[in-house]
């Protein structure tokens, strides 16, 4: 059993742009080693395309529509316990070194009159995680003030080393200079340019030396789960040197994308494609810039990780330290016509999953089963030694994987999208409750239904791997569309509320309290009941 659990997760880093997973040409081999030491989940989906709405699946265990934190910025409500509640239960603390992308429930705080200043405030502010330090890395300003209100202690430790200007964030990590003037990377058509800092200095460089600084403290010398929560390789999509000019043109894997695929186009696909950034991505040129410095990222990110495994090795922690590698969603890339997330094609919806443990017999190990985020968290507790509190978690535990074994698993997986906070519901002309997406995926099918009155979109990944051709409107796939909504109303009926009680509370004998009801005589009671009832004055 291991004594301690290192998660890492990339933001918006996609399943297949790692060469175990069979990129043609970014090399990770440190990722590749951490695979090579563990079991790879090569069909890993999230339960949201989102940052927020999947984040806060990963850490409550639980479907987005359970918990309820939809979409970025909706708070996760006071009482959805996380893996750290879990965890702390069975005497595991739990870290958080960077994102989570959380929004507090002030409301629901408030109303139960909890302080934020506490230490149970605290937590309730934090997901359940304890801090070490938090950096959601999207220090963006408008004109109606900042994106995040929350302190960045980055800019504070880039102002420290002497970067100038109120938002180093932006001015030097996420922008270039051109001639002593501030070439932004908002701007992708500057994704090809350094990045206006020392490599030492960038986001991914300074979070692992804030794990390592973890790994060094007397936090470590208890066991403990640490979420090393990086920034990157999600946008603004540019790197320092030397990564931003490490892959050319050359070096970008084709398109996935077929002119069909805009012919009778599902209204729903149609107002993601024709939203700014599905319009961007559908140019070749944005494509051409973008691609390489995501690539340059990814590359900085394996670089960093490396630099992590070789201290635990060093330091002798890979002996009783799991490692999960992982990522909160992926990125289109103009695959599909779109960019960003959003949508359930594979590139948005799957993610990679590489877990070593140091216990396990299956090392180097593929398993192609169907895996959800919610997964991670009963395979914590289970890994820790806990019981996995069923009635609250919706994941199922991954360690028979680890443990070698084959055991009988889940048909399909369900990720939702909620998207009422975005310009695409106003586009669609929907209501805000109606502005909900819902995936269903098999071992062949991916299916979606829109809320709305719309269609459903249907793919077959067996006759079309690259998931070009929507069969939502073929007669012929009627029956398998009927499946896949049979699947989805079966799902819709689990007792995701049930959470206060578990199965075995529910099952125990009734305690003979007294309570005696369809009796009409002594007959129909046994006298242990009718004890304190039937007796002199």
């Amino acid at each position: 059993m291991p004594r301690n659990i290192l998660f890492i997760m990339y933001d918006q880093l996609r399943h297949d742009y790692l060469s175990c997973a069979g990129h043609k040409s970014l090399h990770t081999p440190h990722m590749d080693r951490l695979a090579a030491m563990g079991v790879r989940f090569a069909n890993t989906y999230v339960q949201s395309p989102v940052c927020g709405a999947s984040r806060m699946s990963f850490y409550t265990g639980r479907y987005v529509s359970s918990h309820g934190a939809a979409w970025n910025g909706f708070p996760l409500k006071v009482g959805e316990m996380t893996m750290g509640d879990h965890l702390r239960e069975i005497g595991v603390d739990s870290w958080l070194i960077g994102k989570t992308h959380m929004r507090v429930d002030h409301k629901g705080m408030e109303r139960l009159g909890i302080s934020r200043d506490g230490i149970i405030g605290a937590r309730v502010a934090q997901c359940g995680f304890d801090l070490w330090l938090r950096e959601d890395g999207l220090q963006a300003e408008g004109p109606d003030g900042r994106y995040d209100p929350e302190p960045s202690p980055y800019n504070d430790y880039l102002k420290a080393k002497g970067y100038s200007g109120e938002n180093p964030w932006h001015d030097h990590t996420n922008a270039a200079e051109i001639d002593g003037e501030i070439a932004s990377g908002w701007l992708m058509r500057h994704a090809d340019k350094p990045a206006n800092i020392a490599e030492e200095d960038s986001e991914t460089p300074w979070l692992t030396s804030r794990a390592l600084d973890f790994l060094a403290s007397a936090a470590a010398s208890r066991p403990w789960m640490a979420h090393l929560s990086f920034i990157k390789p999600h946008w603004p999509y540019i790197v320092p040197a030397p990564y931003h000019n490490m892959y050319g043109h050359n070096a970008i894997q084709p398109v996935n994308r077929d002119k069909s695929e805009l012919q009778d186009m599902h209204p729903v696909f149609s107002a993601f494609h024709n939203s700014a950034i599905g319009q961007a991505f559908s140019r070749d040129e944005v494509r051409r810039k973008v691609t390489p410095a995501y690539m340059g990222l990814i590359k900085q990110c394996d670089d960093q990780l490396g630099r992590l495994l070789d201290h635990l090795e060093e330091s002798g922690r890979m002996a009783d330290t799991m490692i999960v590698l992982t990522s909160d969603h992926g990125d289109y890339l103009g695959d599909h016509w779109l960019g960003e997330k959003d949508l359930f094609h594979a590139p948005s919806v799957k993610v990679p999953l590489i877990i070593y443990h140091p216990g396990s017999k299956a090392r180097g190990a593929v398993v192609d089963e169907l895996v959800e985020a919610i997964d991670l968290a009963p395979t914590f507790i289970e890994a820790m030694g806990g019981q996995v509190p069923g009635h609250i978690l919706e994941g199922r535990s991954l360690m028979p994987f680890l443990r070698g074994e084959a055991p009988a698993w889940r048909e399909y997986v369900v990720s939702e999208y909620d998207y009422s906070s975005t310009p695409v519901r106003e586009r669609l002309g929907v209501s805000t409750t109606d502005a909900r997406l819902f995936m269903v995926a098999d071992q062949r099918y991916t299916f979606m239904h829109a809320e709305g009155g719309f269609r459903p979109m249907l793919f077959d990944r067996k006759a079309d791997p690259e998931e070009l051709h929507d069969l939502g409107n073929s007669p012929d796939h009627a029956t398998i569309i009927a499946k896949m909504y049979d699947h989805l109303n079966q799902w819709s009926r689990r007792p995701s509320q049930r959470t206060t009680r578990s199965q075995a509370e529910i099952m125990a004998p009734g305690k003979r309290n007294g309570v005696i009801i369809g009796a009409y005589d002594e007959d129909d009671a046994s006298p242990e009941e009718m004890t304190k009832y039937l007796r002199p004055v």
